[in-house]
C-alpha cells in the first residue's frame, strides 16, 4: 500500500452526492510564481508547515443524484504516467463504469483536466458521455493560428486539448457563462488561466457549492496573497480578477467551494484575512 488515504472523497450538497477523486500530485516550483517573491513563497509555505518546494494536487469530482453520474473534469488519463491517473481506480471501487458517465463538465482544457477523456490509444474513454465546456475553450484552443503562434513550451497545450476533444466529436456541448447544464448545476465563467476557465455551480435544496477548478494552484500562497499568479495562466490580470471575484463571492456568502488543486479532499471555506484571505478546510463529518 503506498498511501494512507485512498483518494475518495464523500460530500452530500442537498439532493447531490458529490464526490472529490484524487488524481496524483506532483512537486511544483515557486519559480511558477509570479506577483509575489520567491522568498516570500517559501516563508508562507513554510508558515502552514507545507512542503518546500510546493506540491500540487490534482482532483476531479463525481456529481451523483437520481442514479445519474456526472464528472467535472476527467484527470490525465495516461497523459502523465504513473503515478497519475488514479481518477480510473477510484471510480471502479464505487462501481461506476466508463459507460455510466452521463457527461463531463469541463473546467479547462489543460492535461490534468481533460486527458483522462481519452484512453491509451486515443479513442473516448467515457464511450456514451456528453462533453461540456464554455465556448471560449475549444475557440482557443482548436485555432491552428492559435497554435502556430504559441511558443514551442506552449505548443504540447494545443495537442493535449486538440486530440482529447477529438473523440467526442458530434458530443460536445459548448456554453456560455451562467448556462444551467442540468437541473441546478450552472455555469460561472472565470476565465484568465485559461480563456474559457469555468467554475460549476451546484444547488440543491438549500445547499451549494463552487467548484472552481483552478482559481488556486497553491492554496498556502494564493489565498494569502491572492495576486500570485501562476507561469501556465494564459491572462495573468484577468485570471487575478477572476480568482479575486470568487475569494470575495465566496468569503461574502459563506459559499461552500472546492477546487482541483485544494488540498486534499478539497472541500472549505475562504475566509477574510487582514489584506488577503484564508482557505478554512471543511471539518470531516461521515456522508449522510
Amino acid at each position: 500500500m503506498d498511501t494512507n488515504n485512498p483518494g475518495i472523497h464523500h460530500r452530500r450538497v442537498g439532493e447531490v452526492m458529490v464526490t472529490a477523486l484524487n488524481d496524483g500530485a506532483f512537486e511544483a516550483s515557486t519559480a511558477w510564481v509570479s506577483g509575489v517573491a520567491a522568498e516570500d513563497c517559501e516563508a508562507l509555505l513554510r508558515k502552514t508547515f507545507r512542503a518546500v518546494p510546493p506540491r500540487i494536487t490534482i482532483s476531479a469530482f463525481l456529481l451523483t443524484v437520481g442514479g445519474e453520474h456526472t464528472l467535472v473534469d476527467a484527470g490525465c488519463g495516461t497523459a502523465m504516467g504513473a503515478p497519475f491517473g488514479k481518477i480510473r481506480g477510484h471510480l471502479a471501487t464505487l462501481g461506476v463504469a466508463p459507460a455510466d458517465i452521463r457527461r463531463v463538465l469541463v473546467t479547462h482544457a489543460h492535461i490534468d483536466h481533460v486527458c483522462g477523456l481519452i484512453d491509451a490509444e486515443g479513442q473516448a474513454y467515457f464511450p456514451n458521455a456528453e462533453v461540456v465546456l464554455h465556448a471560449a475553450e475549444p475557440a482557443y484552443w482548436l485555432d491552428p493560428a492559435n497554435e502556430a503562434a504559441a511558443s514551442e513550451g506552449e505548443k504540447s497545450g494545443f495537442h493535449d486539448a486538440r486530440i482529447s476533444l477529438a473523440p467526442y466529436a458530434g458530443r460536445i456541448r459548448t456554453i456560455a457563462d451562467g448556462a444551467v447544464v442540468m437541473p441546478g448545476v450552472s455555469a460561472m465563467h472565470l476565465p484568465g488561466h485559461t480563456p474559457g476557465h469555468t467554475g460549476w455551480k451546484i444547488e440543491s435544496g438549500a445547499e451549494s457549492l463552487l467548484i472552481w477548478g483552478d482559481v488556486v494552484h497553491l492554496p498556502g500562497i494564493q489565498f494569502p496573497r491572492p495576486e500570485a499568479a501562476m507561469a501556465f495562466d494564459k491572462d495573468v490580470e484577468t485570471g487575478r480578477l477572476s480568482r479575486a471575484r470568487a475569494f470575495a463571492l465566496a468569503a461574502g456568502t459563506g459559499l461552500l467551494v472546492a477546487g482541483m488543486h485544494l488540498d486534499f479532499p478539497c472541500f472549505g471555506h475562504v475566509a477574510r484575512d487582514g489584506g488577503g484571505y484564508a482557505f478554512v478546510p471543511e471539518v470531516w463529518a461521515p456522508a449522510a
